[in-house]
């Protein structure tokens, strides 16, 4: 438990005095790009403290100046922090509502335009998060998803929901498959502690939605793509 209170400990020492200079920044000029980027920082100093090494590749594969959507896999709660970081520019994300309703971090999340999700199996729910994403990806800025819309107990690939991919049909954004391991050892579902190690996170090259004829093919090339950079173990 000592890395999990070491990295709270660095989030509020540090986060505290970022939330009071970049959180009235962004609410009076409109740019939450300083608070985002403090947040990153903190991150990553926060990892570097317990001990956690990210290794990104792929980058490369990007597009320059384009609004993508990442949709990675999801095996611990250490592949957000690990993996926004990584992207280039800004992202948004899909984020359980509940989140969004945390006193001051809830709030920076909505300064950072990340998109509410209700998880209560409702069309209209989904349409509504997808309508808000597709404004902010017409706004620039990127969309991360984890496409199996929760964590997998096991590391292994889950179904991928459909939503994200109503999204890049819809508006024919790049799908960049990332594919993720190695947090899935340093910290458990359900477990709040966390163990030093190395992530792994591997950017794949574009796909592009209009390539495809329905939605059901392009879900199977990422999770191709996805499940081609992770270990032999993690892809069923």
């Amino acid at each position: 438990m000592i890395a999990s209170l070491l990295l709270l400990a660095t989030i509020v020492v540090l986060g505290t005095p970022a939330a009071v200079v970049f959180i009235p920044w962004a609410a009076i000029t409109g740019d939450p790009t300083p608070l985002y980027r403090a947040a990153t920082v903190i991150m990553r100093i926060g990892y570097w403290l317990i001990g956690i090494r990210v290794i990104a590749e792929g980058l490369e594969h990007v597009p320059a100046r384009t609004a993508c959507i990442f949709m990675a896999n999801h095996v611990s709660n250490l592949d957000p922090p690990a993996l926004l970081p990584r992207i280039p520019g800004r992202t948004s994300a899909f984020l359980k509502r509940s989140l969004m309703k945390i006193p001051v971090l809830g709030y920076g999340f909505k300064l950072g335009e990340f998109v509410p999700v209700d998880r209560d199996g409702r069309v209209e729910s989904a349409q509504e998060s997808i309508a808000i994403a597709r404004k902010v990806l017409e706004k620039g800025l990127h969309i991360t998803t984890f496409v199996e819309g929760t964590r997998s107990p096991d590391g292994r690939l889950l179904p991928f929901k459909k939503g994200p991919f109503y999204l890049a049909k819809e508006t024919g954004a790049p799908c960049i498959p990332v594919s993720i391991f190695g947090t899935e050892t340093m910290m458990a579902k359900g477990s709040l502690r966390i163990k030093p190690g190395t992530a792994h996170i591997l950017f794949h090259a574009p796909i592009y939605p209009n390539d495809y004829a329905t939605r059901e093919e392009l879900l199977e090339t990422v999770r191709t793509a996805i499940a081609s950079g992770l270990p032999e173990w993690m892809r069923t």
